[in-house]
């Protein structure tokens, strides 16, 4: 049961007569104990809620459209506590960052709803029996899985956790029930990589098409590893040899499916210094929010929005900057060089970020800090506008990972500053509009 803890005025449910401090316990005589039973059982045109108030059960009756709302309101986003991780992986970021960042920092994620609902990525050991048969029952889709290795004995070992291995039979499970699922390798050098790598792509293959992507990405590795297990970054060499691994294994399966399935993560190729693959090499982008074709997608959009520089006063004077990490600093740079080349009086800064907070090894603008902006952008010219990408911040979009607000910065640097996120479309309209 889960409690009530308000009622849209003039909702369903208020006409009903529910009201906040109700525990509603069925729908329709289905347990509701999180979001997920909610969404589900709430779907139909009538529904008998089953709820409890002080001493009293009793049952109300609604007439509703299927995806209508009866507007109940509850006490958070899941309806109960977020499920944490109880792995210790060897390449965990969280256990790699100092002390004294905010404290939602350090919360571990491993929740299957939120992998439905959100994105996120889950290992499957934190699924139970009826926690898998729901998920099939229900045919939650598609599911967001961690998997690292296929090997049983090396997930054991690379994720801290002696059930990771069993763990692995709820791929198949969920495969029979027509789930679909976006996977993702962690690569850890000399760990998971080379034949351990085929390995996985060769079972994990075999799960096509309801394994319908799997993404091959780098280890983050920040500079507070003292006392963890010995990880080094792949070389740009290293890189290299990984690229063609992985593309020559996603070359095969594009002849037999017409789809390549396995695709790295955009850091492999600028380490290794070598040009992104095109856009249909992605398969219409179903691992972009991990980092996968981002900056191919960008690069498509950003020209595609070229055709329309009509649509803006490209005669009117722009003193703009932009600010971003090491690994796409080339790429915005040659965007900011083609809009200063066909615009009559604009200047574009661009910024390379290093990110001294959590170490060299960290490239991506998403984990920079407020204190290393501060401390390098000091003293810049920064013209009228400051543009950052939004991943830089938490997603209420006010605190970089450091604490440090927006707004502070700004204040600090003395230039309004805007958020960008990582689209074409929208970085050419944030630096031309009005």
């Amino acid at each position: 049961m889960v409690l009530i803890t308000g009622v849209e005025k003039s909702s369903l449910a208020d006409k009903a007569g529910v009201c906040g401090g109700d525990y509603l316990i069925k729908i329709n005589g289905n347990e509701i104990n999180d979001v997920l039973d909610y969404r589900f059982y709430i779907t139909e045109n009538k529904i008998k809620l089953t709820l409890h108030r002080g001493a009293e059960l009793f049952d109300v009756d609604i007439k509703k459209d299927q995806y209508e709302d009866i507007g109940l309101e509850f006490e958070s986003f899941l309806m109960d506590k977020q499920h944490s991780c109880r792995n210790k992986c060897i390449f965990c970021f969280i256990d790699q960052l100092p002390s004294g960042m905010r404290e939602t920092m350090y919360f571990k994620d491993d929740d299957s709803r939120m992998s439905f609902l959100k994105g996120s990525y889950i290992t499957l050991t934190n699924l139970s029996e009826a926690d898998i048969d729901r998920i099939c029952n229900m045919k939650i889709s598609p599911i967001n899985i961690s998997v690292h290795t296929t090997n049983p004995e090396l997930r054991c070992k690379m994720m801290g956790n002696r059930f990771a291995g069993k763990s692995l039979e709820a791929l198949k499970r969920f495969a029979d029930a027509g789930i679909v699922m976006n996977t993702q390798i962690v690569l850890c050098k000399g760990v998971n990589d080379k034949d351990e790598l085929t390995r996985s792509m060769q079972d994990l293959e075999k799960l096509y098409p309801c394994v319908q992507s799997v993404s091959v990405v780098p280890s983050g590795l920040t500079k507070f590893r003292e006392g963890l297990y010995p990880l080094e970054p792949f070389s740009p060499s290293e890189c290299k040899e990984v690229i063609e691994q992985v593309e020559a294994f996603a070359a095969e399966c594009r002849k037999k499916y017409d789809c390549g399935i396995f695709y790295l993560g955009d850091e492999f190729y600028i380490k290794a210094g070598l040009p992104l693959p095109s856009g249909e090499s992605y398969d219409g982008y179903p691992q972009i929010e991990n980092g996968v074709g981002l900056i191919t997608s960008m690069k498509e959009e950003f020209y595609d929005e070229l055709d329309f520089l009509d649509d803006y006063d490209i005669s009117r004077k722009r003193r703009l900057s932009i600010a971003t990490g090491e690994a796409a600093y080339e790429f915005i740079s040659s965007l900011a060089r083609e809009l200063e080349e066909r615009l009559t009086d604009t200047k574009i800064n661009v910024y390379k970020i290093e990110n001294k907070f959590f170490g060299e090894n960290i490239t991506v603008a998403g984990l920079i800090v407020g204190k290393d902006l501060k401390e390098q952008l000091k003293d810049k010219e920064l013209g009228t506008k400051l543009f950052i990408p939004s991943v830089m911040l938490r997603y209420e979009n006010d605190l970089f990972l450091d604490d440090i607000s927006i707004d502070s910065l700004s204040e600090y640097l003395g230039v309004e500053i805007e958020t960008v996120n990582n689209s074409g479309f929208e970085f050419v309209e944030a630096l031309l509009k009005e």
